[in-house]
């Protein structure tokens, strides 16, 4: 019994131990995810600790006990589904699922098999065999070194018989675990009757700590007289330090003594000195940080005052210096801890009042009286608030410009067409209530004074505009100027060392706030400081001058100033952190502003247009109306160029439309005019009246245009016969004269209308082959038989048509000319109609002269096919020939020249001749000399005679030779 209860105590610490762990593990505790415990709690050990009749509110709050359980076990075990009762223990006690559950294999575990074992077992015998051989012959040794501790004395073998716990570094009885393990509960227990062998089992307890008390006791006396000769040396040094520690003393305490006599005699006086001289520098240190408060209080004083004169520049450079104190020379000030806040909000305040200012000023300036003068409204103004918005990034200022010069467009329109139709009576307002309606009451000649009034005020706008943008620009330029310079002069600085280098560093840096603030105007004796005097002034600081921030001189400095370099470095401040690029795209966007000012009149200008045009009133226009109409807007067009520097499309573009729509109806009436001329021509040649001989008269100097219309004189020139052009002699009809009129109109049309040149040149190549054409038609196809009513065409008709054509085709390579010289280089293709027309005529011409010699051959085959070789000579068919050669003469000599008619009686002489030869071939007629030869010779020497006789051809050499057949 003894035995047992002496071996007990430790494993049943050890059990107890790890039963403590479980329950009192802080970690293990407060986990937040904790596996649930057996749902059925274990029975009672007799333990009294482990008897619990509920739950701990502080111990157990967060942890999980029995009575968090939500099942209700009877119902789980009394399963109804079940059809009897199971005898079995597991599923009587834990139901059903306990059994029959089967757990699903896992499709990613591959099934093991004592196969994929038999490699390993192969590689793990031989090795298994060679270490339990090595164990054999080596004996296991004791983790304590038993061997060691037998070298010892009897001491250390007592020693082991203390259980480990009490070895412990951590060993302490207030330690639960600790407890329980070195006194077991167990071993007190009065309960069930047990008293006497508890009783004994204590004694044996507390004889057993008194024997461990005594072994330890033996043992550390026995240390203890092991190294007594060390304990009591050690004791003697002590007494001999005590001693060193004594005389130590006593001389700091004599040094001490010593150094106070020194520091009364000689320091005290001198340190007094040094900390009155500090107490004064940190005075006036004070003081000036009081009179930087003070002037800083001033600050928004100032800057309403700076406002209430519209200095923005000045205010925000104040409110820009102000927050720079604030946030490094006076940061943590408890009185301005709102302050800077307060300029935040005032500084947002000057924004939109710059804003304003700047619409209104817009509005103003745009919307004053359209007078000849051009003149900036109120400059200083402008340039103060171009200031101001650069300064605080408002970069988008010329959008509201824009916007009002947008609506400024269109009231100039509107109140240009109020004034016009209020002068107009005939208009009533009170009938016709919308100004569009009104306007389209106007005719041409008040409509276009409206027009022009309308341009000439928008030419006054643009300009206004320009001038205003201009200035505008030149402050962005300025100020772009000023950031280059500013950073020549950081380069600069940076590569002077020295001296130098130092006083033009404080310079620039006073000049741009960087390391120098309003304090630093004044030295360390509170006096001004004399500024250098090659710096700037800097006149927005009206901080620097505490006396001064009432007055308003720095006002009046900025009021007066105007775009001059001078004022500009005033203004300019160098905390306007405007990159360059930004400040280029602004003057770009300034400068696209001025050409939206030309596109925004010339769109309104269009609008206008399109609003008279609805009733198709331009397309009615004559010539000379369309073309006043359109030199006007030309004009308008290349002012409005000239003043924004570039081409705006959308009028001219609406001219353009215009002008086609007008070049389709002029040709349309002078091609219906040109065919119901050609219609009613009967190709008679007709008189030339003076007009259209001196229409010809003046393209013959070298220019293309419509002379003007002389008054008419006393007595009037006949008309001539001919008209003469460069000398020659044009016999024509009355249609041809009207075609060179309507040529010579579109030539001039081109002339008022430049930019038409290349559809007139199509339609006049169109007028061309449409006569062409239908002249053809009518003289070679005989059309005019039916149309015009004509019995017959004679060669009169067609020499007369030949001539008609050889007139135009002199004046075809004069318009080509004429279209060339207004044709852009890249257009030349188009001239290429030119010489497509001029082959067209010339192959009418040459058909023409083909009838008239296919009319003598027919002829001549007809009456020469009945030629008889016989008296009297000349026979009747020779008589014949000639009198029809004279008649053809005299139907064509006086309307072609002489060399074309001497050409067409060679071709019809040739004809002749071929056809005699053939006759007298068939009439077996040789050059023999005999009666036959001699009648033929008699014939064709009457007419050579006869032909030879005629006007202009006795020069003619008519070869009658080749009449005969060569002799082989």
């Amino acid at each position: 019994m003894a035995s047992s209860h002496s071996s007990s105590p430790v494993p049943q610490s050890n059990s107890s131990d790890a039963f403590f762990k479980k329950e009192v593990d802080a970690t293990k505790r407060f986990r937040p995810v904790q596996s649930l415990p057996d749902v059925c709690p274990k029975e009672p050990t007799g333990n009294p600790n482990n008897l619990c009749d509920s739950p701990s509110l502080v111990v157990d709050q967060q942890r999980w006990t029995i009575y968090h359980s939500k099942v209700n076990l009877p119902a789980a075990l009394n399963d109804p589904r079940l059809a009897k009762r199971e005898s079995d223990f597991f599923t009587k006690t834990w139901g059903v699922d306990f059994v029959d559950t089967e757990v699903t294999p896992s499709f990613y575990l591959p099934q093991i098999t004592k196969e994929h074992f038999a490699l390993y077992q192969q590689e793990i015998t031989p090795r298994e065999k060679v270490h339990e051989r090595c164990k054999n012959i080596c004996t296991p040794k004791d983790p304590f070194d038993r061997t060691l501790l037998h070298t010892h004395d009897k001491s250390r073998t007592d020693l082991e018989q203390v259980p480990k716990i009490f070895m412990k570094p951590d060993f302490a009885l207030e330690d639960s675990l600790t407890f329980n393990a070195v006194l077991p509960w167990s071993h007190f227990s009065t309960a069930g009757g047990k008293g006497n062998r508890d009783a004994a089992s204590s004694k044996l307890l507390q004889e057993k700590l008194s024997h461990y008390l005594d072994i330890v006791e033996v043992n550390i006396a026995h240390q203890i007289s092991l190294r007594s000769e060390a304990f009591f040396h050690a004791m003697t040094s002590q007494h001999e330090l005590q001693d060193y520690l004594r005389k130590t003393s006593q001389a700091v305490k004599l040094l001490r003594e010593k150094i106070s006599k020194i520091d009364k005699v000689m320091c005290e006086g001198s340190l007094r000195v040094l900390r009155l001289a500090l107490t004064r520098n940190n005075c006036i240190k004070a003081y000036n940080k009081l009179k930087l408060m003070a002037t800083v209080h001033q600050t928004q004083p100032t800057v309403q005052l700076l406002l209430s004169t519209s200095e923005y520049v000045g205010a925000l450079d104040l409110i820009a210096t102000t927050q720079e104190v604030l946030q490094q020379e006076l940061q943590g000030i408890h009185s301005f801890r709102h302050l800077g806040s307060q300029l935040c909000e005032l500084e947002k305040l000057i924004d939109k009042m710059m804003i304003a200012e700047f619409t209104t000023y817009a509005r103003n300036d745009l919307n004053r009286p359209l007078e000849d003068d051009c003149q900036i409204l109120e400059e200083e103004r402008l340039v103060s608030l171009v200031f101001g918005l650069l300064k605080q990034r408002k970069l988008n200022f010329y959008e509201i410009y824009g916007d009002e010069m947008i609506n400024t467009a269109k009231n100039i329109i509107k109140q240009c067409v109020v004034n016009t139709v209020s002068q107009i009576e005939e208009i009533d307002t009170e009938v016709v209530v919308k100004l569009a309606d009104q306007m389209r009451m106007m005719n041409f000649p008040q409509w276009f004074d409206l027009l022009k009034n309308i341009f000439s005020k928008f030419t006054i706008f643009l300009k206004r505009v320009k001038a205003t943008l201009n200035t505008i620009r030149s402050v962005v330029f300025l100020v772009l100027d000023k950031n280059q310079k500013s950073r020549e002069l950081e380069d600069t600085l940076q590569k002077q060392p020295g001296k130098e280098s130092v006083v033009v560093d404080s310079e620039v840096a006073y000049l741009t706030h960087e390391g120098m603030f309003l304090s630093d105007a004044f030295g360390a004796e509170g006096e001004p400081r004399d500024a250098s005097p090659s710096s700037e002034p800097c006149s927005s600081d009206s901080v620097s001058e505490p006396e001064g921030t009432t007055d308003s001189s720095s006002s009046k400095e900025h009021t007066s100033c105007s775009v001059t370099p001078a004022a500009v470095d005033m203004m300019i401040s160098d905390d306007m952190k405007l990159t360059d690029l930004e400040l280029i795209r602004l003057a770009n966007n300034i400068q696209e502003l001025l050409y939206n000012a030309s596109d925004v009149c010339h769109d309104r200008s269009v609008k206008f247009l399109m609003a008279r045009a609805k009733d198709g009133f331009l397309e009615k226009l004559n010539s000379s109306e369309f073309v006043t109409l359109s030199r006007l807007m030309e004009g308008f067009i290349l002012d409005t160029e000239q003043i924004c520097g570039r081409k705006s499309m959308s009028l001219r573009g609406a001219l353009q439309s215009q002008a086609n729509r007008f070049v389709n109806r002029f040709h349309e009436e002078r091609k219906t005019k040109l065919s119901l001329l050609l219609d009613n021509e009967r190709w008679k040649q007709a008189e030339v009246p003076a007009e259209f001989q001196d229409l010809v008269d003046s393209v013959s100097d070298g220019r293309i245009s419509l002379p003007e219309k002389k008054p008419t004189a006393t007595e009037e020139r006949k008309p001539a016969e001919f008209l003469i052009v460069e000398g020659q002699k044009y016999a024509t009809v009355g249609t041809v004269l009207l075609l060179i009129r309507i040529i010579l109109e579109y030539c001039q049309c081109v002339d008022n209308i430049p930019s038409i040149t290349t559809d007139l040149l199509t339609r006049l190549s169109d007028l061309l082959k449409y006569f062409n054409s239908r002249s053809c038609q009518l003289v070679l196809g005989a059309g005019a038989l039916q149309v015009v009513g004509l019995k017959t065409i004679t060669t009169k008709n067609l020499a007369l048509s030949s001539r008609c054509l050889q007139l135009i085709v002199h004046y075809i390579p004069i318009i080509r000319a004429h279209f060339e010289a207004r044709l852009q280089p890249k257009q030349f293709s188009m001239l290429r109609h030119f010489d497509h027309i001029t082959k067209d005529y010339h192959d009418h011409i040459a058909e023409i002269s083909a009838k008239l010699v296919a009319i003598m051959d027919s002829l001549f085959d007809k009456l020469l096919s009945k030629y008889e070789v016989k008296a009297p000579v000349p026979s009747a068919c020779f008589r014949n020939i000639c009198k029809q050669m004279a008649k053809m003469h005299e139907a064509i000599y006086d309307l072609l020249p002489e060399e074309q008619t001497q050409m067409l009686f060679l071709r019809i002489n040739a004809s002749y001749k071929l056809h005699l030869k053939r006759q007298l071939a068939h009439l077996n007629v040789v050059n023999d000399g005999g009666p036959l030869n001699g009648l033929v010779t008699s014939d064709v020497a009457f007419y050579t005679g006869n032909l030879q006789a005629l006007k202009g051809l006795n020069n003619l050499d008519l070869n009658m030779a080749e009449i005969w057949e060569q002799k082989r």
